[in-house]
């Protein structure tokens, strides 16, 4: 049996939880992305489903007429397609709007959508890129820098909306960024290296066509090596003066689709100041303790876990773990060019998209942000 080492956030959970169930809706419900949202909120036990939105050829339907159910349903779990009998409605913020709303918009749709909804007071959680690099919108990864939601008291200040936009990175970002964050924090990143495999359903349904996938390698995401190059600066940055300081380091990001079904892996390699050794850089990781979210629904266990196997992580015997929510790191050892090279893995659907919106979520509910 394989022996890992799990980095937690070592406090007990507690028992809070708002005084009664937030209503949330959905936006692009009938896509993967809003399926995971659907399945992930239909049992949760702070928010409750009100609205599922989607676009106008579906307002009107019934989920299960115009939604093609494409996620595994297991056990108990089965009354998640039980939402097949609520009616859609239209993607505004007339028919949609409430306290809480998960976007799984395309960024164009977004861009124009999300700001109505803010500014109906709703607090919008955008699996969108369209906000992302703004000053005042909070990237968040609640474990790496869940003080950046402050941003939202500039975005409200700036704006004048009593709601607000909260966006989650980018999926191959996200994965990075958990593993990157206690080595910034341990030793101070200068130079990152990551080649990127990425799996089919990053790009939706039907996505990548079967006769261009299947045993192949294709070499280009469109616009995911810019967002990789960029949006781990923000998320690592400080937070100074209710602005992000970027963090200083450079990334360069080759990004690939690979016929892999669910899970990005990257193969990584970082100059850290000061030179540590492969044994240094792997207890930052396994000692590493997230400030926040033990007291979170969604969170993991484990937001970072080490593997000591030489063949892990490996998309189809771990990415499942934590329901989708653990960024794997394995293969840590010395890098004859920048210092130190490893191999993640993570689920972009879920720890890079629905899942990590529900978490953010939690944490604004959790810090007030909603009121």
């Amino acid at each position: 049996m394989q022996r890992t080492s799990e980095s937690t956030s070592g406090a007990t959970p507690s028992a809070w939880q708002p005084a009664s169930r937030i209503p949330v809706s959905v936006l692009g419900a009938t896509g993967v992305v809003g399926q995971r949202f659907v399945r992930r909120l239909a049992q949760h036990p702070w928010f409750e489903l009100r609205h599922l939105a989607a676009s106008e050829k579906s307002t009107g339907k019934r989920y299960a007429e115009a939604c093609s159910w494409r996620l595994a349903l297991h056990g108990d779990d089965e009354h998640y397609a039980g939402r097949g009998a609520q009616v859609l409605v239209p993607c505004t913020p007339e028919a949609a709007a409430a306290p809480l709303v998960f976007s799984a918009l395309d960024s164009a749709v977004a861009r124009e959508l999300e700001p109505r909804f803010a500014e109906a007071g709703c607090l919008v959680f955008s699996n969108a890129s369209a906000y992302r690099m703004e000053n005042d919108v909070p990237l968040l990864i609640p474990e790496v820098n869940a003080e950046h939601l402050a941003l939202l008291v500039a975005q409200r200040r700036r704006t004048g909306w009593s709601g607000g936009i909260v966006c989650n990175p980018n999926c191959t970002a996200t994965i990075l960024s958990v593993a990157l964050a206690p080595l910034e924090r341990a030793f101070g990143i200068e130079q990152v290296l990551v080649t990127s495999m990425q799996a089919l359903s990053g790009a939706g349904h039907p996505g990548v066509p079967s006769l261009d996938a299947a045993g192949n390698v294709v070499p280009f995401i469109r616009e995911e090596e810019e967002k990789m190059a960029t949006e781990p600066q923000k998320m690592l940055g400080a937070l100074r003066g209710g602005a992000i300081e970027p963090a200083p380091f450079l990334v360069s990001a080759l990004c690939h689709r690979v016929p892999v079904v669910d899970g990005h892996t990257e193969a990584v390699s970082v100059k850290l100041r000061g030179a540590p050794t492969p044994q240094a850089v792997r207890e930052a990781l396994t000692t590493w303790r997230p400030a926040v979210t033990s007291d979170l629904p969604s969170a993991p266990r484990a937001t970072l876990r080490v593997h000591d196997a030489e063949d892990r992580p490996q998309a189809r015997l771990d990415v499942e773990s934590e329901r989708g929510m653990t960024v794997h790191v394995g293969r840590i050892r010395a890098c004859a060019v920048l210092g130190v090279k490893m191999v993640l893995l993570g689920h972009n659907a879920e720890r890079g998209a629905a899942g990590a919106s529900v978490l953010n979520a939690e944490l604004a509910v959790r810090q007030g942000y909603l009121a």
